[in-house]
């Protein structure tokens, strides 16, 4: 299998590299011509010439981009880019166009409404540098470019060197008021509950383990990462802490471009991706594919002391080595086809097959009050998972009256996925307990929008979502006494239907006021349908829920350096299958984790205040928030009442499971600063201080809590002489603590370096992430019948090592397509 996906991934590559050695510009290459329109019988296509060149230095430049904008169509019809000698032959349909000649750190020259009927040679035409654009571009090319809207904030990821050869888990890790966790899970501001999107809906690339998934896509797929803390009624109202929406890069420039990126790390693991756009006529095709074989090695210990009244206390100590192995293969490939002036159809397929072992060597010794072995078990768990998800969708887009903002969008994607977990595990030399896990998970998405503007400044939306949802888990779990017969047990092994179904209706409507306020007023609609059929024991339930969340998004732009905005809205996290089967799940012998068919969704009211000020070289963009949540869940540990047999001894079994308690009370405030004295040096800092307060009882057992906590994060990048860029990440996370746990700070950093070469076309960047080795979870928990002391390392420190080569995009190109507005106070549907 690893053999045939290497196979595929190298015969794109050599696609893309035999493309693209095609000249740029030539009138035998029509790869850099694109053309929406298709000439008719009235209607022929003429061929327009000319050249390119650098007006102080006459020299001609290369790639530099010339564009034929319809003003009637308002769009661009076609265009193309100059070859090596500068010189461009593109076809053209006869008409009245705006001609544009771009390129980077260059003033754009303009020919508007230039007739073209026939053939015609436009001439050279002189570029002059511009030296505001040049200094711009330093900035988009050194810092992460953020931008507001009414309902999120924009991080362009920009030429962050920390996270090269890495993945999308280390690209959220340093987006500013997102933190990632030793295990790999998500939380914007503290809160786990966060809804993750792949270019605004749910994907496959993300899978049915969303943790492990994000670990193995690579980073270099990612564009941009949309961090949407105020969302507005077009958006899934579930994640009570807000969404995180992962666009993925796929090029609009003409012709054929594209980069392919290969890595190495320490310890051992390599990957290679590549993205390829071809853009012709009236098609677009593209492509993204990675192929990673990534070595993670962990560990981890547990010491823990059971009370046994009046007689003295167990000691047990458990200690965990992890050798895990990652082999994934990710493919995301589609062609946009421009119907007509108003009418596209996009089709893609998503294909993801991972292919993992896990390795883990589990030591439960037992000790005396003294530290003292007392005997000693060795517990041995291979575990081989295998993953395979396949994903279509179709996308419709027809714009109105030639009104690129008065539009109807339809969509629809169906995705399967499908993931098998086995596991014999060795206790002191005998095999004695067989675990195979079955998922198959089916999932539809039917959604239509139709936004229609009203006036100069106003927008209505109206629009549709269904989510609909099946999932089937097979859990068996068998037992032996002497390695070789097994029985099957009936009190652990399960098989669960549960199924989803969300229909929503939403509308909004926004405007602006005197050019300075911005609002943004929606309201959304959702009916919630769960079933949950318990094959093994017969139990059948449904859940029906319906509820409104509004939401409310205002901006004051102050001036055109200050602004505020202010915005409420309502959420909704529901339980996944996971926190809804009853049937335990084991972790070791004396931990499980059982689920609670009586769980019930958490609803939460969130009001969140922001602030951007711009001071010269120094940008500050802060915001206080609150949040209350009613029957929040909570995760508490249980002395399930039993016991196992570990090394003669009978020791409590424990079970961690989730709970609605009453309410919870979420506070706070971040500020993002950015400052960049030169050209060379640029900082950027984020601090995050929230308080987080729980009230409830459960069981007679009170579980009020209170916990302060914060981090900070740091990115400091400076450029090095022979252009070496330099930067380094410090990030901090402050200690915790619930009504049953406490957690000690983690502190971490970054080291990256990275040279341009060939021309810009390539790239060589080194890093070591957690470069103290000091990324773990120390934490401590307590209880009426035992104290527990814990460490966990997910990874240890790693090397790494990248090469990317572009073809036909060069770097300074790819800067640009980054630049936007920084303080674009504007809705967004």
């Amino acid at each position: 299998m690893r053999r045939n996906y290497l196979t595929i991934l190298l015969s794109l590559i050599l696609v893309q590299f035999s493309l693209s050695q095609q000249a740029p510009g030539s009138v035998s290459n029509p790869s850099v011509e694109m053309s929406s329109v298709v000439a008719s019988d009235d209607v022929r296509n003429v061929t327009i010439t000319g050249k390119v060149i650098e007006k102080d230095t006459k020299q001609p430049l290369e790639y530099a981009t010339v564009s034929f904008f319809s003003k009637r169509s308002n769009k661009i019809v076609t265009g193309g880019i100059t070859n090596l000698e500068g010189d461009f032959s593109i076809r053209v349909p006869q008409g009245t166009y705006d001609v544009r000649v771009e390129y980077i750190s260059f003033k754009t020259i303009t020919l508007s409404d230039r007739s073209i009927q026939s053939n015609e040679d436009l001439g050279t035409f002189e570029m002059e540098i511009d030296a505001e654009s040049l200094d711009e571009v330093m900035v988009i090319a050194e810092r992460t470019t953020v931008e507001i809207k009414l309902d999120k904030k924009i991080y362009n990821v920009g030429s962050d060197l920390t996270v090269r050869g890495g993945t999308v888990s280390d690209v959220l890790d340093n987006v500013p008021s997102v933190s990632v966790d030793v295990e790999g899970n998500v939380s914007l501001r503290g809160n786990d509950d966060v809804r993750i999107l792949i270019n605004g809906k749910p994907s496959g690339l993300v899978g049915l383990n969303s943790t492990d998934a994000l670990r193995q896509l690579p980073a270099e797929a990612i564009e941009r990462v949309e961090v949407i803390t105020s969302p507005s009624a077009r958006y899934d109202a579930e994640g009570s802490a807000g969404i995180l929406n992962i666009i993925l890069r796929r090029s609009k420039l003409q012709g054929l471009n594209g980069a392919v990126t290969v890595n190495g790390s320490y310890p051992e693991a390599y990957g290679v991706s590549g993205n390829i756009n071809f853009r012709y006529g009236d098609f677009n095709v593209f492509n993204t594919t990675s192929y990673n074989d990534r070595n993670v090695p962990g560990n981890s210990f547990t010491d823990t002391e059971f009370f046994n009244g009046d007689d003295p206390s167990t000691f047990i100590r458990e200690d965990r080595e992890f050798d895990r192995s990652r082999k994934s293969f990710n493919t995301n490939t589609g062609v946009e086809w421009y119907v007509n002036e108003t009418s596209s159809i996009t089709a893609s397929l998503v294909y993801r097959d991972s292919d993992n072992e896990s390795n883990t060597t589990n030591f439960l010794d037992e000790l005396d009050s003294g530290g003292s072995l007392i005997n000693r078990t060795t517990r041995l768990d291979p575990e081989q998972e295998e993953d395979k998800t396949i994903q279509y969708s179709l996308n419709f887009d027809k714009q109105f009256g030639g009104d690129s903002q008065h539009k109807l969008t339809a969509d629809f994607q169906f995705e399967d996925s499908q993931e098998t977990e086995k596991s014999l595990i060795n206790q002191n030399g005998i095999d004695v307990e067989d675990v195979t896990t079955i998922e198959d998970q089916k999932r539809i998405l039917l959604q239509a929008d139709y936004v229609k503007p009203i006036g100069e400044t106003g927008q209505f939306e109206l629009g549709y979502r269904g989510n609909f949802q099946t999932l089937d888990t097979d859990y068996a779990v068998l037992f032996s006494d002497d390695g070789n017969n097994f029985e099957l047990s009936t009190d652990l092994s399960n098989n669960l239907l549960f199924s989803q179904d969300v229909n929503a209706l939403y509308t909004q409507y926004g405007n602006k006021i005197a050019g300075k306020l911005s609002y943004l007023l929606g309201l959304r609609l959702e009916d919630t349908r769960i079933t949950i059929d318990q094959v093994t024991s017969g139990d059948f339930e449904k859940k029906t829920y319906t509820q409104l969340f509004p939401t409310v998004n205002l901006g004051w732009e102050i001036t055109e350096d200050e602004s505020i905005t202010l915005g409420y809205n309502r959420r909704i996290r529901r339980p996944r299958s996971r926190f809804i089967n009853p049937f335990p799940s084991r972790s070791s012998p004396t931990n499980l984790f059982q689920g609670n068919p009586n769980l019930d969704p958490s609803l939460s009211d969130a009001f969140d205040l922001g602030y951007l000020r711009r001071l010269g070289k120094l940008t500050l963009n802060g915001s206080v928030y609150y949040q209350r949540a009613t029957d929040i869940f909570t995760f508490i540990s249980l002395d399930s009442g039993e016991t196992a047999n570990v090394g003669g001894t009978e020791v409590p079994i424990i079970i961690r499971t989730p709970v609605n308690l009453a309410t919870n009370e979420r506070y706070g405030g971040e500020i993002t600063a950015t400052y960049r004295p030169s050209r060379k040096f640029n900082l950027n800092a984020n601090f995050n201080l929230f308080q987080s307060v729980t009230r409830g009882d459960f069981a007679g057992q009170n579980f009020d809590a209170e916990n302060l906590s914060w981090f900070a994060r740091l990115n400091a990048k400076y450029t090095l002489p022979a252009d070496i860029d330099w930067q380094t990440r410090l990030f901090y996370r402050g200690p915790r603590e619930t009504a049953q746990s406490k957690s000690k700070g983690i502190f971490s950093t970054d080291l990256a370096f990275s040279k341009d070469l060939l021309e810009d076309k390539a790239s060589l960047a080194f890093r070591i992430s957690d470069l103290f080795n000091s990324r773990k979870r120390q934490s401590e928990s307590f209880t009426p019948t035992f104290n527990s002391d814990s460490e966990f390392q997910w990874r240890q420190r790693t090397f790494n090592l990248s090469f990317t080569y572009r073809f036909n995009q060069k770097k300074q190109q790819e800067r640009r397509q980054q630049n936007g507005g920084d303080d674009d106070l504007e809705f967004e549907g």
